[in-house]
C-alpha cells in the first residue's frame, strides 16, 4: 500500500512539475575540455533556470562505442526537474580503441567538477548515465575512480577527482567476455564488429583487454548507488548484461536496484514514461539531489 501511495505521489508530482516548468535552461555549448592528439572533445551543459546549484548529470551518449554525438539522446527529462545535464563527446573506436573514450570521459568529469562555480550547479553532486554502449561508459567510469589503466592525464586539472556519486544505467553492457554468448544472431551481427572496433579483436581474442574493458570485474565496495534499467524484450543487448551487474553489486553488499522495462526492446520511450521516469527520479533524489 505505501509503494502505491508513494508512485501515485511521484506521478502527480511530475505531472505538476511538466505543468510548472516554462524558463528555458541556460545552455553552453560546445566547451572544449580536452585535445588529446590534437582532436578537440567538447561537451554543452544545461542548466535549470531558477535553481541554485542542482546536482549535475554527465550524459554518456550511445552508438555501439563507434557512432553518435552529444547531440544525441540528451535527457531534458532531468533539466525538466531540476537537475543539470553535461553531455559530451569522446574519441570514438574508428578515432582511437579502448581504452581512449574512458580517459576521455574521465577527462570531462574532472573539468566539469573543477570549473562547477562557472557554470552554476554542485561539484560533489554527479551522477552519470548512459544508454547502451553509453551506458556501459558510464558503468566502467562509475566504478574505476583512480584507476591506474583507466584514470588517464588528459586535460588541465589531472589532480581533480573523477568520482562520481550515483550511476543511472539504461540497458549497459557489463560483461564483454560473456556478451557474445549471450546475444541473439541480430545481436551478434551488431555486436561482433562493434567489439572488434572497440579493442582490436573479438573479446576472445584478447582475453585481458575485455576484462579491463567489463564493470562487473572492477566493481568493489567504495562503488556509488547504481540504478539499472533494461527492456525484458531487448534482441540488441541481452538483459542478462543488467543481470551480472546487478549481481557483482549484491555480492559486494552495495546500493543496487533494478528497472525492468516490460515490452521494451532496445531503447524507446517506455524508458522514460511517468513511471520509469518515476524510479530514475526518485533514485537521483535520493542519492544527489538537493
Amino acid at each position: 500500500m505505501k509503494h502505491t501511495l508513494f508512485k501515485i505521489g511521484m506521478l502527480i508530482t511530475l505531472l505538476v512539475g511538466s505543468l510548472s516548468v516554462t524558463a528555458q535552461p541556460a545552455q553552453y555549448k560546445d566547451i572544449i575540455y580536452a585535445r588529446p592528439d590534437g582532436l578537440a572533445l567538447g561537451l554543452d551543459i544545461y542548466v535549470p533556470e531558477n535553481i541554485d546549484k542542482p546536482a549535475l548529470i554527465v550524459q554518456i551518449h550511445g552508438g555501439a562505442w563507434r557512432f553518435g554525438s552529444k547531440d544525441g539522446g540528451v535527457p531534458m527529462e532531468f533539466v525538466d526537474h531540476a537537475y543539470a545535464v553535461a553531455s559530451l563527446d569522446f574519441r570514438q573506436s574508428t578515432d582511437a580503441p579502448f581504452p581512449a573514450m574512458i580517459h576521455d570521459i574521465k577527462a570531462g568529469i574532472r573539468f566539469l567538477r573543477a570549473n562547477a562555480d562557472a557554470y552554476g550547479y554542485d561539484a560533489s553532486k554527479i551522477a552519470i548515465t548512459g544508454a547502451s554502449s553509453g551506458a556501459h561508459l558510464a558503468l566502467l567510469t562509475g566504478v574505476s575512480n583512480g584507476h591506474a589503466e583507466l584514470e588517464g592525464n588528459l586535460g588541465d586539472y589531472p589532480g581533480t577527482s573523477s568520482d562520481v556519486q550515483a550511476i543511472l544505467s539504461y540497458f549497459a553492457a557489463s560483461d564483454l567476455t560473456s556478451i557474445l554468448s549471450q546475444s541473439t544472431h541480430f545481436g551478434l551481427s551488431v555486436r561482433e564488429p562493434a567489439l572488434e572496433l572497440l579493442l582490436g579483436s573479438l573479446p576472445e581474442d584478447n582475453e585481458e583487454l575485455a576484462i579491463l574493458a567489463s564493470p562487473v570485474y572492477l566493481v568493489d565496495a567504495d562503488d556509488p548507488p547504481l540504478l539499472l534499467l533494461h527492456g525484458d524484450m531487448d534482441p540488441q543487448m541481452p538483459i542478462n548484461q543488467s543481470l551480472q551487474m546487478l549481481g557483482a553489486y549484491k555480492a559486494k553488499g552495495l546500493d543496487v536496484s533494478f528497472d525492468p522495462v516490460h515490452g521494451a526492446v532496445h531503447g524507446g520511450p517506455g524508458f522514460f514514461d511517468a513511471e520509469h521516469l518515476a524510479n530514475a527520479l526518485e533514485f537521483l533524489d535520493r542519492t544527489i539531489g538537493q
